[in-house]
């Protein structure tokens, strides 16, 4: 169980290489505009575009790295009156729940997805864009959150199995309100 947890960790982590890549091509894109509007009175006419798809692009990608560190905003005002395995019991149940939407985002996006493959949809701007191409990075990243939620309930069930850690709860509680 750990090594697919540590697995699942590594895919996380790509999806967060990923969206740096993205994050860096937006900002290569938008310097490049700026460059070309201010010294050479010309457009890109493709950067906001691109820088769009790019930002959409990262958000998906970024939401399981984001998981795994604990990023994502959370209500702690419950974990700081549960402690011990009622704790991890609320977390279990939290994923369970973020698991079950994933999966749903997951195949809603990868529907979307879909529909632009087949129906060969293009962008009505001026680069006329394959829709698909950017669409994709929508499914893979809820693909990879909802991973990340598994991985978090198969952490959580190992916490309980091997015992639990007050100290260290009450570390990432207090890490967690900051």
């Amino acid at each position: 169980m750990k090594i697919l947890v540590r697995w699942i960790d590594r895919l996380s982590a790509a999806g967060g290489v990923l969206a740096a890549v993205m994050l860096c091509a937006g900002l290569a894109l938008i310097v490049a505009e700026i460059v070309t509007r201010s010294f050479f009175d010309y457009t890109l006419y493709v950067t906001e575009e691109y820088a769009g798809y790019l930002m959409c692009g990262l958000t998906f990608c970024a939401l399981a790295y984001t998981l795994r560190d604990k990023g994502h905003i959370r209500m702690t005002f419950l974990l700081k009156v549960v402690k011990g395995r009622p704790r991890i019991y609320l977390d279990l149940a939290c994923f369970v729940i973020g698991l079950a939407f994933c999966a749903l985002l997951t195949w809603f996006t990868g529907l979307f997805f879909w529909d632009s493959v087949v129906s060969r949809s293009q962008s009505m701007q001026i680069s006329e864009t394959y829709l698909a191409i950017p669409q994709f990075f929508m499914p893979l990243g809820a693909l990879l959150m909802t991973l990340q939620f598994f991985g978090e309930i198969l952490r959580a069930i190992m916490l309980l199995q091997d015992g639990v850690d007050e100290a260290a709860l009450r570390a990432e509680s207090d890490a967690l309100g900051r």
